[in-house]
């Protein structure tokens, strides 16, 4: 049953913690690696604000000033990416700058996304100064110990113990809700992930490409598919965007240099967030290559400029129960499939009018933030004492040790 929210004068304030968001959330940024863990919490914060929640974000230095706000969300630094000597910069700068973002934020309600070091974090701070925590699963990967992608021993001590003490976990789908009960034993709500809506109205003949793809440029989402899938269909229109990953520089620069040697793909390498939606109104197809990870968000995008899915992932079977696409298991499918709906107008626009049905229906705004608002006032009604004693005792900004 749904929670009404609480009144206005107990709406709680909120922190979204995460170091890689400032690139989604302002545009002068934008030009920085962002993926969409970081654009769904910059779209939440963004909503939440507009609907009258105090919201600020902890995210990393970026040369910003600290407390800089964007669309009214005001954001709180903490370290540099390179910060620190090796080993050391664990405890500090990263841990000791975390925290003090963190008391600088003072919020009644952190949110953490994805899988790490930082949840426990977050999690030590909530139960050391009595707030509540709210965790969100970014990726399935998230959902298990046996695929957890967390390289150290200490870093997934630090997960785990953020997952048991988080006051509310969300799931992106049924399947991971299933995966953390059967793993973790823990209970979560579904939250759907949030979408731009209001895609392209263009028509089959209105495209100049066939088959589109992207992502953040990593060996996990397999783009070398993407690439061999073109040299496959020689005469369909390809294009592929995305920037370079984290540690995987050498990858995007040996896969730019390939895609080059393809006539019929263009390599368009990282677009701006703002920008990405003038190649989805142009593409036919879009072509999905990952095999694990949350619920893509780029499907959801391109559902809302009416463009087909053909892919290995079909979370909670979205795409198979409302034919919304293919889904495919090997290179030889996905190519008959591509091949299919890139060049059947017929095909095309009877799969395209269901895609944007899909998403218009799906993308209702107030329905997708209906599990979060609903996560919050909960939180929020069983805090209010708490809440409200706290109102005229602020943390102190000079405290910015652990």
């Amino acid at each position: 049953m749904a929670v009404a929210p609480p009144e206005e004068g107990l709406l709680p304030s909120l922190c979204f913690v995460g170091p890689g968001n400032l690139p989604a959330l302002a545009r002068e940024y934008g030009h920085l690696r962002v993926g969409g863990m970081e654009m769904q919490q910059v779209l939440l914060a963004r909503t939440l604000a507009k609907e009258g929640y105090d919201v600020s974000m902890v995210v990393a230095d970026h040369g910003q000033p600290d407390g800089a706000s964007w669309d009214g969300v005001t954001t709180w630094r903490t370290y540099a990416r390179d910060a620190g000597l090796p080993v050391l910069r664990f405890i500090h700068p990263r841990w000791t700058s975390v925290w003090a973002a963190l008391k600088r934020a003072d919020a009644d309600i952190y949110y953490v996304s994805g899988a790490g070091m930082l949840l426990g974090l977050v999690a030590l701070f909530a139960r050391r100064y009595h707030r509540k925590l709210v965790f969100r699963v970014a990726s399935t990967l998230d959902c298990d110990p046996a695929t957890l992608c967390v390289e150290h021993w200490r870093d997934r001590k630090l997960y785990e113990y953020g997952l048991r003490h988080a006051d509310v976990v969300l799931a992106q789908t049924r399947d991971q809700q299933a995966m953390l009960k059967r793993a973790y034993g823990l209970e979560c709500t579904v939250a759907p992930p949030l979408a731009h809506a209001g895609g392209s109205g263009r028509d089959f003949d209105e495209r100049d490409v066939d088959v589109f793809w992207v992502g953040n440029l990593r060996p996990l989402k397999r783009p070398q598919l993407f690439v061999d899938l073109a040299r496959r269909l020689p005469t369909l229109r390809f294009a592929m965007a995305g920037g370079p990953y984290p540690g995987a520089e050498t990858f995007f620069e040996d896969l730019r240099k390939t895609a080059a040697s393809i006539p019929n793909l263009h390599f368009h390498g990282w677009v701006a967030p703002d920008e990405l939606h003038m190649l989805y109104a142009r593409a036919r197809v879009l072509a999905g290559t990952s095999e694990t990870e949350g619920f893509p968000n780029i499907y959801l995008q391109a559902w809302s400029h009416g463009m087909p899915v053909v892919a290995y992932l079909d979370p909670d079977a979205l795409i198979r129960t409302h034919g919304l696409g293919e889904v495919i298991t090997g290179p030889d499918e996905m190519a008959a499939a591509v091949r299919s709906l890139a060049t059947s107008r017929d095909l095309w626009s009877a799969v395209s009018a269901r895609s944007r049905q899909y998403a218009a229906a799906r993308l209702d705004e107030r329905a997708l933030l209906a599990p979060y608002v609903d996560a919050f006032a909960a939180l929020a009604a069983a805090s209010a004492p708490q809440m409200a004693a706290r109102a005229g005792n602020r943390f102190a900004f000079n405290d910015r040790g652990p």
